[in-house]
């Protein structure tokens, strides 16, 4: 089994910035990670992913700009650090873990089959 923990939420004014974390454990190798939201009453969403060197990173283009994904395998913990932020970034903030190989690096659901507890973010205007 794979375990992620997130942290960093909380709640910040419009403009600020926030930086989470997601720290692995277990025992299997993770290919990609990704950041996912959901808003209440929406559906997830992708956010940003990394691949497993760091290297290859894409964004959603509602954070484009905004947000960088990055990761220390070291330290075995990808980050996601959020600036701009806007009201509409307030949602419930999902850490993934891909542990199979894949041709390409995924931005959906059902690709990513380790996830977080997610962390709370709120933006107040």
């Amino acid at each position: 089994q794979v375990q992620l923990v997130e942290s960093g939420g909380g709640l910040v004014q419009a403009g600020g910035s926030l930086r989470l974390s997601c720290v692995q454990s277990g025992p299997f190798f993770i290919y990609h990670m990704a950041w996912f939201r959901q808003a209440p009453g929406k559906e997830r969403d992708f956010v940003a992913r990394i691949s497993w060197s760091g290297g290859n990173t894409y964004y959603a283009d509602s954070v484009k700009g905004r947000f960088t994904i990055s990761r220390d395998n070291a330290m075995k913990t990808v980050y996601l650090q959020m600036s701009s932020l806007k009201p509409e970034d307030t949602a419930v903030y999902y850490c993934a873990a891909k542990t199979f190989p894949s041709a390409s690096i995924p931005t959906t659901i059902k690709d990513y089959n380790f996830w977080g507890q997610g962390t709370q973010v709120t933006i107040s205007s």
